[in-house]
């Protein structure tokens, strides 16, 4: 009673903050733009045979049901925002890889003026991704019997501008969103694209089982898994590991040293969240998608290599989830600024020399406790359609859903929990603040 109470109070106190309230209205205000559009079908073509081609496809739609997944289903019903957010994210990923192979993309992002010229690189690059997509799927829905009135050139033409504006748009209430709403615009409309098609999925899981297509023991098995996946990601997502600092402090009265206050700086176990699996899933689907769009056969079968299901599909995506988790974490996560930081503020790690050997220090625990955090990862995306397909479900139960959804709404209520605190506020947390889980420990292992 008491803890439903406190919901209802924190939930009243986001209204009571005129900042937060207006972040909030604008972000439902965008989110409801991008589902309206999600529903509007692009001309010449029918979204129907589009549909029907997908679901008849082996592993779930392959490539194609995985970017139909990210996209709420805009793919199958060929909206004018078919194309979703993948393509800004791909430009994003580039990017960001430029900033960790060329030293000069690197100095231009540590400054305003270089950051602003580097976003605009990557819209630049969103509209170019855009049209080479937009371009394969109108080859893709003239292979398709009925999908298309007038095949031709000219519908090639009229379909690549609307999904490239279509995706310019999308990115653009995306960026909206991340400035001026609440939360990240990227992630939010992936994560509003997957929880869309939750409700029908479960529907047509009841479904599957009254018509005898999978049997009630398959069903609570897959109930029980996907509660354990949920669980999971909340407590790894609030793992930490603390490292135990002390910073001195001089008395007013005479000027000598009093024991250090002891703190700690909380190193998460999985810092890079949801994005390594975005990363991974945007690097497979779209070369796999693009050879699926050409109509080629060859290219078509080299796609069917790297289909969800196959083996390929697994070991592809273990190691992009591995590479990503690490290469994100470095990007976010610099531990010569965070000793640099501490040694102004007077403060070490006890045992460890201030400066370099702190980073070191540093370094090495992010670096350890990042396996097990990107090899969580990597189980929560894998793992459940492995066995959905080990359980003959017709259907791919993924666990990159979940992982997503949970991570983007833990994110989400971290931000809104951090405006509430600042208005003195009580937050979604108890107390106000976040717990981390972990033990606090010093030099000499984890």
């Amino acid at each position: 009673m008491a803890q439903s109470n406190a919901a209802a109070n924190a939930v009243q106190n986001l209204f009571r903050t005129p900042e937060l309230k207006d972040k909030i209205l604008f972000t439902l205000l965008c989110l409801l733009v991008y589902r309206i559009g999600a529903h509007v079908t692009a001309p010449g073509i029918n979204p129907q045979a589009i549909s029907d081609f997908i679901d008849s496809q082996k592993n779930g739609g392959g490539l194609l049901g995985l970017y139909n997944l990210f996209t709420g289903g805009q793919l199958a019903r060929a909206t004018v925002f078919a194309l979703g957010i993948m393509p800004y994210i791909s430009a994003s990923i580039f990017q960001q890889i430029a900033q960790a192979v060329v030293p000069q993309v690197d100095k231009m992002s540590k400054d305003e003026e270089g950051r602003k010229r580097l976003n605009q690189w990557s819209r630049y690059a969103t509209v170019g991704l855009a049209a080479v997509q937009a371009w394969g799927f109108s080859i893709f829905a003239e292979g398709i019997t009925g999908a298309v009135t007038a095949p031709g050139f000219r519908f090639r033409i009229l379909m690549t501008f609307f999904l490239t504006v279509g995706a310019v748009f999308v990115m653009w209430l995306g960026e909206q969103i991340t400035e001026r709403g609440i939360g990240n615009g990227a992630s939010l409309m992936i994560f509003f694209s997957i929880v869309e098609r939750i409700w029908p999925s479960i529907f047509s899981a009841f479904g599957y089982v009254s018509t005898g297509v999978i049997g009630a023991f398959s069903l609570v098995v897959l109930i029980i898994i996907m509660v354990a996946v949920v669980a999971a990601v909340v407590s790894v997502t609030m793992a930490a590991r603390k490292v135990l600092i002390q910073i001195p402090q001089r008395t007013m009265a005479k000027g000598r040293m009093r024991e250090a206050s002891r703190s700690f700086i909380p190193l998460r176990v999985n810092a890079s969240g949801v994005m390594p699996i975005v990363f991974a899933q945007s690097v497979i689907v779209v070369p796999g998608a693009v050879a699926q769009f050409m109509g080629s056969p060859r290219l078509r079968d080299f796609a069917d290599y790297f289909a969800p299901g196959t083996t390929m599909y697994y070991i592809f995506s273990a190691i992009l989830i591995l590479f990503f988790t690490y290469f994100y974490t470095s990007i976010i996560f610099n531990p010569i600024d965070v000793a640099e930081n501490l040694k102004k503020q007077g403060g070490f790690v006890p045992g460890v020399k201030p400066g370099a050997k702190t980073a070191e220090y540093i370094d090495d625990v992010v670096s350890k406790i990042t396996l097990p955090g990107a090899l969580f990862l990597t189980a929560v995306a894998l793992l459940p359609i492995w066995i959905s397909t080990a359980m003959n479900v017709p259907f791919n139960f993924g666990g990159t859903s979940l992982l997503i959804v949970v991570g983007v709404a833990l994110d989400t209520i971290t931000q809104m929990n951090q405006h509430l605190l600042l208005r003195k506020y009580d937050g979604f947390m108890k107390k106000g603040r976040i717990k981390f889980r972990g033990r606090q420990g010093a030099p000499g292992g984890y």
